[in-house]
């Protein structure tokens, strides 16, 4: 009997070695190898000869391109958590499946979280500076490089899911009294186990916290959900660290409110419009007033091991004829 075909498996951006090798096994799978993101034309080409497309967070599947893809694409296996780069009701009105990678990037985005509500307050990248750009050190000074103790502080958490939790989890450890507000209150023992303060009012949370931290994802119901008036109800020594995606932040009016001394920093790993960084931004980071990364918070191997590993279940359970485990449904953004 002829072994059945594989699938076409068109995969956008290069993944780990073993990721891509494991896919070519069991899939027809057409790598990236350069890593040259697609524009839009090329990713609407490769989708209407594939039967799954592999997309990541730089791919816009909007309803205009999922429109253009045709009749054999069945499953988009988003090599990622969030899917905000896809319409997926639209996906589901044209019988297309849509699978992510949830769970395995908990712990390393947490780890960023943690890494930059130490970073803003204590200067660190500031600091940094003063010894590798050509810069003569004085030595220590009792006066000099001051910055702000993050012990006995207050961490207002947006967004209490795992990665949530997990950054509740660190904070504990260095001092600070986690509060939070979640579309639902956790389960009372989570609360106690983290002891965490609920919030139903954003509003009122952060007119309370020292430090902000932004672990939900965005959706419609997200956008800018830190407006312009809610930057305002901060304090002016509050900082404010975004992990999670860049258009949660009415980013031009934090940009405002920082260089005004309206609020005293920010530590952001994501950006409205990435991959561009507003210029502002950047002249902030250069003053010192808030640190930038280039979305780095799941930048590990063994995270982007464990997400290829996911990607590949679920195309395999898919193509077995069962229901993948990662599914994405629109009632769950």
């Amino acid at each position: 009997m002829p072994a059945r075909k594989k699938p076409l498996v068109v995969v956008t951006r290069k993944l780990p070695d073993g990721v891509e090798t494991r896919m070519r096994e069991l899939f027809d799978a057409q790598l990236n190898i350069d890593d040259k993101p697609m524009t839009q034309a090329e990713l609407i080409a490769a989708a209407k000869s594939a039967d799954v497309l592999v997309p990541t967070v730089t791919d816009r599947i909007d309803a205009h391109a999922l429109s253009q893809f045709g009749d054999r694409l069945k499953l988009i296996a988003n090599f990622g958590n969030g899917v905000d780069n896809i319409d997926v009701a639209t996906a589901l009105q044209r019988g297309i499946t849509v699978t992510n990678t949830p769970g395995v990037l908990t712990e390393d985005t947490a780890d960023m979280t943690m890494a930059l509500i130490l970073a803003v307050p204590r200067r660190l990248v500031e600091g940094s500076r003063v010894l590798t750009e050509d810069n003569e050190w004085g030595g220590w000074s009792p006066t000099w490089m001051l910055g702000h103790r993050i012990w006995g502080k207050r961490l207002g958490i947006i967004g209490m899911g795992r990665i949530g939790q997990a950054v509740a989890r660190r904070a504990r450890a260095f001092g600070l009294q986690v509060h939070y507000h979640n579309r639902r209150r956790v389960a009372s023992q989570i609360e106690e186990d983290l002891n965490a303060t609920y919030w139903e009012s954003l509003d009122q949370m952060l007119a309370r916290v020292d430090i902000v931290s932004i672990n939900c994802p965005h959706t419609p119901a997200t956008f800018h959900l830190l407006s312009a008036r809610r930057l305002k109800l901060l304090r002016p020594e509050v900082f404010v660290v975004n992990t999670a995606r860049g258009e949660v932040i009415d980013e031009n009016a934090l940009i405002r409110m920082i260089a005004a001394n309206e609020i005293a920093g920010a530590g952001l790993d994501v950006f409205e419009h990435e991959p561009a960084v507003n210029p502002k931004l950047a002249k902030l980071a250069r003053d010192g007033k808030v640190v930038l990364l280039p979305h780095m918070g799941s930048a590990t191997v063994e995270g982007r091991i464990d997400m290829g590993e996911k990607v590949i279940i679920n195309i395999k359970t898919f193509m077995d004829g069962h229901r993948p485990p990662d599914r994405v449904l629109p009632s769950m953004l």
